[in-house]
């Protein structure tokens, strides 16, 4: 099967251990490759471990009629898988908080790293491509820039350069806001919102109905390690099935298709 016949991502009947606990069980779920898709749960729905699983850094329990495939493939080597799909997560944001400059940081995506070593070789075409990538997202400027001294949102531009130097096929964002003040959470979904209209997939999985742009469209609940619902954005982003998503009473409202839960 030709990569861009597959889906980006596809499980079926699911199962994944974290310690003695099921964090995603009997969980089917499929994603198409330039899909735009919001994965929405509670702190400790499943969420973290689903990305960990699509990386390949946890594992399904091997059971009959259960499977999982990545562009149409089931066994990945995981250098080339990251080539492929792209991840911006906070846990990049504190890992790269460093000396380590913008570009530098940028380039370390050619190796899966967190700053280019000296074992590492940076060709000409690399160089190119980060700064290409980097003047992409207006942020050329801080190539020679050390991490320690951006701000948040200015960080998570170049971990989002970093993610797409590989003109990978979609990018997963992980709870992308978290750290950011106000100002840089608009500046980072204006951002998404580029991506996804120049062609990227995204996938973006999070705690916050705010951060859901108008481009996805659809919306996927999660909760205790199992699909609630996957649907349109507009049927799926209600306030009854929110309530019982949160446990909580909750009202939403929409503006320019941007949706608020309070």
């Amino acid at each position: 099967m030709e990569l861009d016949d597959a889906a980006l991502i596809e499980l079926r009947n699911v199962r994944v251990m974290r310690g003695e606990k099921a964090a995603l069980d009997d969980f089917s779920l499929r994603i198409a490759l330039a899909e735009h898709v919001a994965i929405l749960g509670p702190n400790g729905c499943g969420k973290s471990t689903l990305i960990k699983t699509i990386t390949r850094e946890c594992y399904p329990v091997a059971r009959e009629n259960s499977w999982m495939t990545i562009l149409g493939r089931e066994r990945w080597n995981v250098f080339e898988l990251r080539s492929l799909l792209g991840i911006v997560s906070n846990d990049l944001l504190a890992w790269c908080k460093s000396d380590t400059p913008g570009l530098e940081v940028v380039l370390s995506g050619f190796f899966s790293s967190q700053r280019v070593f000296r074992n590492h070789r940076v060709s000409t075409e690399q160089e190119r491509r980060a700064s290409g990538t980097l003047e992409r997202l207006g942020v050329l400027h801080l190539a020679e820039r050390p991490m320690e001294e951006m701000s948040s949102g200015e960080a998570q531009r170049v971990l989002i350069a970093r993610a797409l130097v590989h003109e990978p096929k979609a990018l997963v964002f992980d709870e992308p806001t978290n750290s950011l003040d106000v100002l840089a959470q608009r500046e980072l979904r204006e951002t998404m919102r580029e991506l996804a209209r120049s062609g990227v997939g995204i996938v973006l999985v999070t705690h916050h109905v705010t951060d859901i742009i108008p481009e996805i469209e659809r919306v996927v609940l999660m909760r205790e390690g199992r699909i609630m619902a996957d649907g349109p954005k507009r049927e799926v982003l209600c306030a009854d099935r929110l309530s019982e998503l949160f446990g909580m009473d909750v009202e939403i409202s929409r503006h320019n298709g941007h949706y608020h839960l309070w």
